[in-house]
């Protein structure tokens, strides 16, 4: 995926600096102006502070509500701003949220039906599975409170239906990955002829358990439900018996990693790869650090740099012909690309992060690298 964010970008706060309370109402309304008081904004600031959902503004959202689905998984109702151009079935969105005064981007699909015309600014939901020390799904399920307000990028993704469904649809999925293809359940009422496989550890980890229970027992799809410490792990070898057409059938599969290899590998040998479409993506958790490693992509060149060394300063030692100006943070004379990695404001302290993808501008004279970086000059 390739996304352009322009001022969305994970920062730290400061230690001394407080945490404004969540929402849109009066106290949340009143912090932010306070705020405002003693930190240097732009106009579009100060608009954010009173309409931060406003066409133009940098896309948000407001959690609604947050309905649990499982013990380690609920949905979570959005409404997005009046930025939001809508979704495919199938699309995900990459939500950023701060925890513990970092903002976190993590990618989630949105399992609700699209929304057209007039009623495009309707709420959006995504389901999330708390994974064993997963910062950000973990503040999602059991801690975010509804009013909470998140920043949001536009659909993206190509695990997608085509406009004119195939005659015969084939979904496997395992855990988290059912949700995008609930979202196609939901939306295409034009699917006839589905086989679901979906695998879960046990039968009280199913996610979203009673419509997939519904769709199969209403004969909108032939359902097969497995449960790993019943039936073992899906192994691919068995389809000829689950599914015997599955070789006839247009293929969609979403699960973790070593399902997608699976399948890969599976339709690649035994099947039309052409009829498989699966869904990878993986967030990339960037851990800032103190100083690290740049890289400087376009002449393949990597410097250590401690935390305290300009990336501007450390380049040019390095030989590394980097652009520059009044070296003063004024006028972005020194703007580079970061495809991925962490950097730190020499002069606040804010921790920018970028995920791949992500192609953020930075300024490498008022900032050092926190973990690695990599840049594009």
């Amino acid at each position: 995926m390739t996304l352009t964010p322009t001022r969305s970008h994970a920062v730290r706060r400061p230690a001394s600096q407080a945490t404004a309370p969540s929402g849109t109402g009066l106290p949340g309304t009143l912090w932010r102006v306070a705020e405002a008081l003693a930190t240097p904004l732009i106009p579009a600031d100060y608009l954010d502070l009173f309409d931060p959902m406003r066409e133009g503004a940098d896309l948000r959202g407001k959690i609604l509500s947050i309905t649990p689905e499982t013990s380690d998984s609920a949905t979570i109702t959005l409404k997005p701003g009046r930025g939001w151009k809508g979704h495919q079935p199938g699309q995900y969105i990459r939500i950023g949220i701060d925890v513990g005064g970092v903002r976190n981007w993590r990618a989630y699909s949105v399992t609700s039906p699209p929304h057209t015309g007039a009623s495009k600014q309707a709420t959006i939901t995504f389901t999330v599975k708390a994974i064993p020390d997963g910062l950000v799904s973990n503040h999602l399920v059991r801690k975010v409170a509804p009013g909470t307000m998140v920043m949001l990028d536009q659909a993206t993704g190509e695990f997608t239906l085509p406009a004119q469904a195939p005659d015969k649809i084939l979904f496997i999925t395992a855990g988290s990955g059912i949700t995008p293809v609930v979202g196609m359940l939901r939306s295409r009422p034009d699917l006839t002829d589905v086989t679901h496989i979906h695998c879960a550890p046990t039968a009280s980890d199913v996610i979203l358990a009673s419509e997939l229970r519904g769709y199969g027992a209403s004969g909108r799809t032939a359902y097969i439900e497995r449960h790993d410490e019943e039936h073992g792990m899906l192994d691919l070898a068995d389809l000829d018996q689950l599914v015997p057409d599955w070789r006839e059938r247009s293929a969609w599969v979403c699960g973790p990693t070593g399902l997608l290899d699976a399948a890969e590998a599976h339709w690649a040998e035994f099947g039309d790869r052409e009829l498989l479409t699966v869904e990878r993506f993986r967030p990339t958790i960037i851990e800032p650090g103190e100083g690290g490693a740049i890289s400087f992509l376009s002449s393949q060149i990597e410097v250590d740099a401690d935390g305290a060394t300009p990336i501007l300063d450390a380049g040019e030692g390095a030989g590394v012909l980097m652009p520059s100006g009044c070296r003063m943070g004024i006028c972005f004379g020194c703007v580079v690309t970061m495809r991925q990695g962490a950097v730190r404001d020499l002069r606040t302290g804010e921790i920018t992060t970028a995920e791949p993808g992500d192609d953020l501008p930075i300024q490498t004279c008022i900032n050092a690298v926190a973990g690695t970086c990599d840049l594009e000059l």
